[in-house]
């Protein structure tokens, strides 16, 4: 299986603009610059992508972990929050950081704490990111 998306660049780095567009068409023509990226403009930008990415592939993944572990979750809420920071003459995504609450009726804290530990390992976004991955997970009764 393969996904892909296309972005096209014009102009410089500051003062140019971009759009990205998905097979799926969810994202078309999609505007992202200098500005969605480090400052308030208007479109979105990569590391926004990447956490959309990772809280939903994230949430899939523990909903998987539960299924197997015979608890079916009535609601995951995951937030993630990925970092750039300056390093050198460039940038770097250096975290990505999970909030998560679940509600699974009848789950007990450790059997909660195993599965979220095994979707933040497993999610495959989380393979991929070599930045520093944490988590905050939280069980609702």
């Amino acid at each position: 299986m393969k996904r892909n998306a296309v972005a096209v660049w014009q102009g410089g780095f500051k003062d140019g603009k971009g759009t990205i567009s998905t097979d799926s068409r969810v994202l078309s023509d999609t505007q992202f610059s200098f500005k969605t990226r480090f400052e308030q403009g208007i479109g979105t930008n990569p590391e926004e992508l990447i956490a959309a990415a990772h809280a939903s592939c994230f949430s899939m993944a523990l909903s998987a972990v539960l299924g197997g572990a015979g608890l079916t979750p009535e609601s995951i809420r995951t937030t993630a929050t990925v970092t750039i920071d300056k390093e050198g003459e460039g940038f770097a995504i250096t975290k990505s950081h999970l909030d998560v609450v679940v509600k699974i009726p009848g789950a007990s804290q450790q059997a909660f704490e195993t599965a979220a530990a095994a979707a933040k390992a497993g999610c495959p976004v989380s393979k991929v990111l070599k930045a520093e991955i944490t988590m905050d997970a939280k069980l609702e009764a």
